[in-house]
């Protein structure tokens, strides 16, 4: 399924020129390709001495797991700041970026527009704790494009947003089984901490000790893309089933896309069942298209949650569906979420300024053209390598896998080699790109990553492959 994409759009490269600068490779001079370190030269030891003293103070020195760097070796890069399609970190190198802050920074880092717009919040203060205009501008925003939202509750992270949605399908229907699939995260709740992917497959946990089994007992999972699993569980549970919820792509077990009927198919089985369809869009909504997923595959669902892009690089979270649904909530309905920092007026103002950049025409046109060039020529140079690999993208979404394919579900994804892996991460910050450290992962492109980033990036490919064959 994982193939490259059957249509690639190339356009003209123009690369800046830094001068005839070249460094040694021993039998030979190779020219320093624009954007790209001196492999021999990358010095990062400011990083290094930050994250040991930050391993005294945080567990493992970080604040989330996967940057740790347990999966790919060596220390991670510590970050100093970020603008466009670029990192810099505190010894000074600069890294083409291809995580985003996972997801969010999809108009680059550091928008001028949205860091305009936030500095006009500031002055009138961060937080109020009360309701406040914005709130009314963006949830239009999120409700206009998002086929299935026709009410949207803000809160502060994913995570949140998933364990709201949790709650509303069990309120809703009185039932209290719930079906997710394997190697689809959706936060690091209890009761999604089952066969979740993401940093617990990073970390190669099974699910995570303090979950206690009474709470995940009514956690059923499924592999992704076999709908025959998810009709067993309906016979096999009938009457109890609450809902579906999964990523309709999936970026947390790598990057694995629907197959043809399979969504349809979860739409078709939970209205047989009376049960609920949840799509998790916290990662693909307004990245694959403005509606997201949904919009981009026709179906849609009866709740849905959101993240990441609507914060403009803010934190914040979102959960909405069907009105009839929404109105269980507090305190139109007897279910009840609250938070104090939910809907506060910087959220909204970096997510409004954000969604208004990527309504401008040709956006995600220029997304998904960056995105199949990528992907494209990451794949040419693993093959011309002589490298196993299988991969795609949907707009500015990518992924791959080190196997020759296809990957249809997380089981399948485990093929994957993470020893290369972790050789060619090494390799390709050494050549100034930042690649998720995880083999489980999905890549992000922005509208700030140019001809020139997309070309320099697969030159260092194209090295880094070579080195890894």
């Amino acid at each position: 399924m994982l193939t490259p994409p059957a249509t690639v759009i190339q356009q003209p490269l123009t690369l800046a020129s830094e001068g005839p600068r070249v460094r040694k490779d021993g039998r030979r001079l190779v020219p320093l390709r624009f954007g790209l370190h001196d492999p021999v030269m990358h010095n990062t030891t400011r990083s290094h001495e930050i994250f040991a003293a930050a391993q005294r103070l945080m567990p493992g020195g970080v604040s989330s797991p996967v940057r740790a760097f347990k999966s790919v070796g060596g220390q991670p890069i510590v970050f100093d700041r970020v603008k466009g399609a670029y990192a810099w970190d505190v010894d000074g190198n600069r890294y083409i970026d291809y995580v985003g802050s996972w997801g969010p920074a999809i108009c680059g880092h550091a928008h001028p527009e949205v860091i305009g717009a936030l500095r006009e919040a500031l002055e009138k203060g961060t937080s109020f704790g009360a309701p406040c205009a914005l709130e009314n501008t963006l949830a239009e925003m999120v409700i206009d494009a998002v086929p299935s939202v026709e009410m949207v509750r803000f809160v502060n992270s994913g995570t949140e947003a998933c364990m709201a949605v949790l709650r509303l399908m069990r309120a809703f229907t009185g039932r209290e089984k719930v079906i997710k699939f394997e190697g689809c995260y959706h936060g690091h709740a209890d009761m999604f901490l089952v066969k979740a992917g993401s940093g617990v497959a990073t970390l190669g946990l099974p699910d995570s000790p303090g979950v206690p089994r009474s709470v995940t007992a009514n956690t059923l999972t499924a592999p992704y893309n076999c709908l025959e699993s998810v009709k067993a569980l309906f016979a096999e549970h009938p009457g109890e089933i609450a809902g579906v919820i999964l990523e309709p792509v999936v970026g947390n077990a790598g990057f694995i896309t629907p197959e043809p009927g399979f969504l349809e198919g979860l739409r078709e089985l939970t209205r047989e069942h009376g049960a609920l369809l949840v799509l998790d869009e916290v990662m693909t909504g307004f990245r694959i298209s403005y509606g997201g997923a949904q919009a981009k595959f026709g179906v849609t669902p009866d709740l849905t949650t959101l993240g990441k892009v609507i914060g403009g690089g803010l934190p914040v979270g979102a959960y909405g569906g069907r009105a009839d649904i929404m109105e269980m909530v507090a305190p139109a309905g007897p279910m009840y979420q609250a938070g104090t920092l939910s809907g506060n007026p910087l959220a909204m103002t970096a997510g409004i300024k954000t969604l208004e950049l990527l309504k401008q025409p040709g956006t995600y046109e220029r997304l998904e053209a960056i995105t199949q060039r990528l992907t494209a020529g990451l794949l040419e140079a693993a093959r011309e390598a002589g490298v196993p690999i299988c991969g795609g993208s949907v707009s500015a979404m990518f992924g791959f896998f080190l196997c020759p394919g296809p990957v249809r579900n997380f089981e399948e994804a485990k093929a994957t080699d993470t020893a290369r892996f972790a050789k060619l991460h090494r390799a390709m910050l050494e050549r100034g790109v930042y690649l998720a450290p995880s083999s489980y992962e999905a890549g992000f492109t922005s509208l700030a990553h140019s001809d020139a980033d997309v070309e320099a990036t697969i030159s260092a490919f194209q090295e880094a492959f070579a080195l890894v064959a």
